[in-house]
């Protein structure tokens, strides 16, 4: 998560490639970040120092499989998910110093497999999803591509489809005449039972939501659903309960909205508001589907720190994690899970084997010149509606995205997370960064004046 394009355009540092979900800019490139801030001997008004938490209990192994690298890492996407069908958890990540989607293989050993590449010559990807398009059995994946990383509103994106063959995959685009690309969802939307797509355009000052009918053969349709600039992610299922699969987004240039696409059949869909922030700045880096209560519906987290459009990217108080509790019809409550600067990308799991989702958050801007701030932390679910944060690793920094999964098969989830290394401080750098949960103990603790079993 969390927008690399978002991070890429508003710095404007590199011309080569990157969703976190990564976006394009609201605002120009700007210099300074945060070296031009520790230069600063009076700091700019409402720092406050970065955001800590008591130390976890949780217990994990740290390790950075894949190849060493000489550049500074650009890691847009990372996601637990199964990419061979083996029915073991592995590593997709999208790699822009690459320019290509890799594949980080766990092995029954506890090993990790040399990574591999998919596929390559993508400028700037940002998200890759792992579907079977085609319906042949196989793990496909689907790739969006930013093509840019400036910020600007040219015909440069593209959806790009990875078909898996018996020897390899084979590319296909299946959507190049549109502005950027941040994120595809694969799912059936008009019912007939084969995958469509669903596509946020990016853009710079003009971006869209769209479908794309799957017409069979490696043919789509295209279809305009909304405008808006800055459309991030879109995340499907059913959120109304009515049978079918809907869209929510969130459009992050002009305005902080989240929006819920209602699917109406025949190709249709009706527009709602569910989210928006009088605060412009607070700088909404994602969206992602949860089920915190654990009521059988679809609710969402929106992780809020991006910041990057700033000169100096200073944590602030209203950075952290809101949760978008769907309570039917299309209304959404909306809670704050925590507070943590520069929070840039969640992902919900069960880190400590209760049996409820608990939520990972990691952080591209904690101010970083005080080294104990933490980079990665978890939020525990406690029931109830209440929540505690903890810290896990205050390296790597610079985080932008996160994915939580069970690579070790024990029955708790792990993390993985990618790092985007665009500004000072450049020490503590990590391209993949994985965290392998230990054997848990249980303990008793006391959360908030009660008393608990938790993993430890």
């Amino acid at each position: 998560m969390n927008r690399f394009d978002s991070v890429m355009s508003r710095i404007g540092l590199l011309a080569a490639a990157i969703a976190i979900p990564f976006l394009a800019s609201r605002y120009p490139p700007m210099a300074g970040g945060l070296a031009a801030l520790s230069e600063n001997k009076s700091l700019p008004e409402g720092y406050h120092g970065g955001t800590k938490f008591p130390a976890s209990g949780l217990t994990y192994q740290k390790t950075s499989p894949g190849p060493s690298f000489t550049h500074p890492p650009l890691i847009t996407n990372v996601q637990v998910t199964d990419v061979d069908g083996d029915g073991n958890s592995d590593i997709l990540a999208c790699d822009v110093v690459k320019n290509a989607v890799v594949w980080q293989r766990h092995l029954e050993d506890g090993t990790w497999d040399t990574e591999k590449v998919i596929i390559d010559d993508l400028i700037a990807p940002a998200h890759a999803e792992v579907t079977d398009l085609d319906g042949d059995g196989n793990a496909d994946i689907v790739v969006a591509v930013l093509g840019n990383i400036w910020p600007d509103d040219g015909v440069v994106g593209s959806v790009v489809w990875a078909q898996r063959v018996q020897d390899g995959y084979v590319r296909h685009i299946i959507l190049d005449d549109v502005r950027r690309v941040a994120d595809v969802q694969a799912g059936d939307l008009d019912g007939d039972g084969d995958l469509d797509l669903a596509v946020a355009v990016f853009g710079y000052a003009r971006g869209e939501i769209l479908w794309l009918e799957n017409l069979a053969n490696g043919n789509f349709r295209k279809h305009f659903i909304t405008e808006g600039p800055g459309a991030i992610h879109v995340p499907l299922s059913d959120y109304d309960a009515d049978g079918d699969l809907d869209i929510v987004t969130v459009f992050s240039q002009e305005e902080e909205e989240v929006y819920g696409l209602e699917n109406l059949g025949n190709g249709e869909f009706r527009r709602h508001l569910l989210f928006r922030s009088h605060n412009f700045d607070l700088g909404i880096a994602g969206l992602v589907k949860s089920d915190l209560d654990g009521d059988g519906d679809a609710d969402l987290l929106l992780p809020c720190g991006d910041n990057l459009e700033d000169q100096n990217a200073y944590p602030q108080q209203y950075h952290g994690c809101f949760w978008l509790e769907n309570t039917g019809n299309w209304t959404f409550s909306t809670q704050r899970i925590a507070s943590f600067g520069g929070t840039y990308a969640a992902s919900p799991g069960d880190l400590d084997g209760d049996g409820d989702q608990d939520v990972v958050l990691v952080s591209m801007s904690n101010e970083w010149e005080q080294p104990d701030n933490p980079s990665i932390v978890w939020v525990e679910n406690l029931g109830e509606r209440k929540f505690r944060t903890w810290q896990l690793a205050n390296d790597p920094i610079h985080l932008v995205t996160v994915s939580c999964g069970d690579l070790n098969n024990d029955g708790r989830d792990d993390i993985v997370a990618g790092g985007l290394h665009l500004r000072s401080p450049f020490d503590r750098q990590g391209r993949i960064t994985v965290w392998i949960s230990e054997p848990a103990s249980v303990q008793q603790l006391s959360v908030g004046g009660t008393g608990r079993e938790q993993a430890r």
